[in-house]
């Protein structure tokens, strides 16, 4: 601590009076301690203000607090390492402040947003070509005639979305359209099949890419799966690093071959249709029939060649990702990419035809490649690799549409429970970290999976998006219909898209149809798997907040409190531990495991003479259990069920001592048998336990010297923490509800919601709140630095932290909770002095004596 000035007085000490600034006593936001100075005259009494040497966090108003740079910076060696790292990968942490500044402009965003569609000009044609040729060589005419059947399409999805832009200015991608307007499974579903073709156009895409690559050195063809994944981990890490800079790092490559790709029509057209006279049908090698030309065949073809409309909707997903206004630049951004993917779909189709270039089954050379090795000749000749790697670029940047669009789909999907809740959450960076390294896991596991091989993956591709068109499509003709009574263009806006929805479920049908046999079986199964998955992981944390119990009361007067402390050895650890339960209530038991003769004798012995030297209310029972078995943890629990079962009406407290300053390892390999014991308490319903961390000094701790501090972080008021704060009040009228906000409407809404509840509580149950603003949205290093703060305001009393924990049926379901709390806990018992207290969440089972649940 140090003494400072920093208030509106003016001097450090300063005559006191009754218009002193509020004590943290009284506003626990003022992290200052007032010093009574008596002078050598009578009534001369001043005060000083201690406050801590470097400030974490920073005064905003009363109940309000801002974490600094300070708070947010690393303590312990690994995490320094840890934060250098990240910082030299992805760049230093931006602030919540800056998410406004992230936005994109037009330019940047058809770089962003428009990079897969564009970059299905490189194997669009060729899926065509693929499929048709199966017919023969001189049935392939008919690619323009697909090719221009797929423009048509494109005009109409295209039109379509220009409806939902200004409809849902806040993002109308598929699942928020059809769950508003078609209902919950509708909404599941368009969001299940837009997450498999994200997936899908990373693998698609990056697959692609390095095929291209592969025709230009054929050398690189044995390692085009290590190929795959190194450019998969180049992506994300770019990704991480915010939307902004990606945009910024790959625009050139757009824009590169946006232009490349312009210049090649160009000269292509002149060289093949004036030069070399060459007419537009009839320039193929003979490739003899394998099939009849039919229906099924030619659709099989088209179905192919839709693969040129995926990723159109994501200038409709990411509006709130352009800058003001929103809705205007993400319209003309979506028509701009119309008419740059229908020039140069049409254009390449065209020079196909021209040069009569043919597909490979392998996809080497792609049918691109090939065009441009006959085009860029003689002092063009060095456009050939340029436009090769330009196309590689175009293809690995088309992967970033999903890194755009995949992880704001998720955190909509955690937002409203259907996916954990880790994806609702922005990175470092304001990027949603979760979903980037979850999307790039999942494109790695394809891409192994199916050997990169772009003709494998593309059967998959265009199935679940074309679901998702049509069902956002009838989401918005149901939306101009319930706006019918006050829209005045709502037949017209309603036409459009229920065109929309007909065509592309039209095309669904048919790339469903024709392609189930090749894989698009994987994919229809796939999607209704996600929708059970979503629909599970929302029933769990729906069943959380309905069933989770504990039988800790909801009011201080109703809690009654027994404790009891294992006990090993007589150390100064143990002294400690129970003078701390000494000083909550009389109703103290020591309590002794016989399964070391030795131990016991000499425990007896010294116990014995311990008592001996303390008062009548400092002295405690020790207790010697008769072991049923060689495992500490089942006696200790089978004890605590017979005096649950004798007190039905009082809290159990199970304290634990500790010694601080070691790591959550050094602690594991130092106590095992605390952490077995700890790890079946956890499971046990109706028990609190609570871990005394000590330094390792001789000092003596006595009951009566021990004042107590609360503090409660909440994430929000709920049963869970209306609970931990009753408990807490039961023992000390110091308590503090602290509450880390990411964003200012999270802090205004727990504010409001908490004067809701004081005004229904007694005044000797009220505590008081504090709402600690992270502006780097970190949710533990404000919450430690504000502890940190309050032992240091109050040095003589005994700072307790109470945890809620909650326990579950399952092990993966330990992945939708606790993460937050076990990660501050670890941080707490390191900290000397900190007694951390956790009181488990139980939802609605039985617990057997061994600490199994079922």
């Amino acid at each position: 601590m140090a003494d400072r000035d920093t208030s509106p007085m003016g001097n450090e000490y300063q005559h006191f009076s009754d218009t002193r600034p509020l004590t943290a006593e009284e506003d626990p936001t003022q992290l200052v301690r007032y010093e009574e100075i008596r002078g050598s005259k009578l009534g001369d009494v001043r005060v000083r203000r201690v406050i801590p040497a470097s400030p974490k966090l920073r005064y905003v108003e009363q109940g309000r607090l801002s974490a600094t740079t300070a708070a947010d910076a690393p303590q312990t060696g690994w995490e320094k390492v840890t934060m250098a790292l990240k910082r030299t990968l992805i760049g230093s942490p931006l602030s919540t402040a800056r998410l406004e500044h992230e936005r994109l402009t037009k330019f940047k965003a058809l770089a962003v947003l428009s990079s897969d569609v564009i970059s299905s000009v490189a194997y669009a044609t060729e899926a065509i070509l693929l499929v048709l040729v199966a017919a023969g060589s001189g049935n392939l005419w008919l690619t323009l005639f697909i090719c221009l059947a797929i423009v048509a399409l494109l005009s109409i999805v295209t039109l379509s979305y220009r409806q939902t832009i200004p409809a849902y200015p806040n993002g109308g991608g598929s699942y928020i359209v059809a769950y508003d307007n078609l209902g919950l499974l509708p909404g599941l579903t368009a969001a299940a099949s837009l997450m498999v073709d994200y997936v899908l156009t990373v693998s698609v895409s990056i697959a692609a890419g390095v095929q291209a690559l592969a025709t230009l050195w054929p050398a690189l063809t044995p390692y085009v799966v290590p190929i795959d994944v190194a450019l998969v981990l180049l992506i994300t890490m770019v990704n991480l690093r915010g939307v902004r800079e990606s945009a910024t790092i790959f625009a050139l490559p757009t824009y590169l071959f946006v232009g490349s790709a312009l210049l090649l029509i160009i000269v292509g057209s002149f060289k093949v249709f004036l030069l070399e006279h060459h007419p537009l049908f009839g320039n193929f090698a003979h490739v003899a029939p394998s099939a009849p030309l039919t229906l099924f065949l030619i659709l099989r073809s088209f179905s192919s060649g839709c693969a040129a409309i995926t990723g159109t909707e994501a200038i409709s997903n990411g509006v709130p990702a352009f800058r003001k206004p929103e809705a205007r630049n993400a319209a003309i951004t979506l028509t701009w990419m119309a008419i740059i993917i229908s020039t140069l779909f049409i254009g390449t189709t065209v020079l196909a035809l021209g040069y009569g270039t043919l597909a490979f089954p392998d996809g080497n050379p792609t049918v691109i490649g090939q065009i441009a090795q006959k085009v860029f000749t003689g002092p063009l000749i060095f456009m050939y690799p340029v436009f090769q790697i330009a196309t590689l670029f175009i293809l690995t940047l088309a992967a970033n549409t999903s890194y755009s669009d995949f992880p704001r789909l998720s955190s909509l999907l955690a937002r409203d429970h259907f996916l954990p809740h880790q994806f609702a959450f922005r990175g470092d960076r304001l990027a949603f970290s979760t979903g980037i390294i979850s999307l790039a896991i999942l494109a790695i596991v394809l891409l192994v999976a199916f050997n990169g091989v772009t003709t494998s993956l593309i059967n998959l591709y265009a199935v679940g998006v074309f679901f998702s068109f049509t069902l956002s499509q009838a989401g918005m003709v149901r939306h101009w219909w319930k706006l019918r009574a006050t829209h005045r263009g709502w037949l017209r806006s309603m036409l459009i898209n229920g065109l929309g929805a007909t065509a592309t479920f039209v095309v669904a049908l048919v790339i469903s149809g024709t392609k189930f046999l090749e894989g698009a079986w994987i994919v229809m199964l796939l999607i209704p798997l996600l929708v059970v998955m979503f629909l599970l992981i929302r029933h769990h944390y729906l069943r959380v907040e309905r069933e989770r119990t504990t039988e800790v009361p909801l009011s201080p007067k109703e809690v009654h409190h027994r404790l009891v402390v294992p006990v090993a050895e007589l150390n100064q650890a143990t002294r400690k531990t129970l003078a701390y339960a000494r000083s909550i209530s009389a109703h103290v038991t020591a309590v002794h495991v016989h399964l070391d003769p030795a131990r016991t004798i000499a425990l007896r012995a010294g116990w014995g003479l311990w008592q001996a030297e303390l008062s009548k209310e400092e002295q405690v029972q020790l207790e010697i259990i008769e072991p049923s078995s060689r495992s500490l943890a089942r006696n200790l629990i089978g004890y605590l069920c017979s005096v649950q079962e004798q007190h039905p009406d009082e809290t159990l407290t199970v304290v634990l001592p500790e010694v601080a300053g070691r790591s959550a390892i050094g602690r594991l390999f130092a106590h095992p048998h605390i952490f077995r014991l700890k790890w079946a308490l956890f499971h046990q319903p109706q028990i609190v336990v609570t871990n005394v961390s000590w330094e390792t000094s001789n000092s003596l701790v006595r009951p009566h010297a021990i004042h107590h501090r609360f503090i409660v972080p909440i994430a929000e008021l709920d049963r869970a923490s209306i609970q931990s704060l009753a408990y807490a009040r039961s023992i000390s009228p110091r308590v503090v509800a602290a509450h880390v906000a990411i964003d200012p409407h999270d802090a205004e809404a727990v504010q409001s919601k908490w004067k809701k509840i004081q005004s229904h509580s007694a005044l000797a149950e009220e505590s008081k709140l504090v709402v600690i603003e992270s502006p780097y949205r970190s949710l533990i290093r404000p919450l430690l630095a504000y502890i940190d703060a309050m032992q240091e305001v109050h040095p003589d009393e005994q700072l307790s932290v109470i945890l809620p924990e909650f326990v579950v049926a399952h092990w993966w379901e330990y992945l939708l909770h606790n993460q937050t709390a076990w990660r501050l806990k670890t941080a707490l018992l390191a900290r000397p002095g900190i007694v951390v207290i956790g009181i488990s969440q139980h939802l609605s089972r039985v617990a057997h004596p061994d600490g199994r649940v079922v």
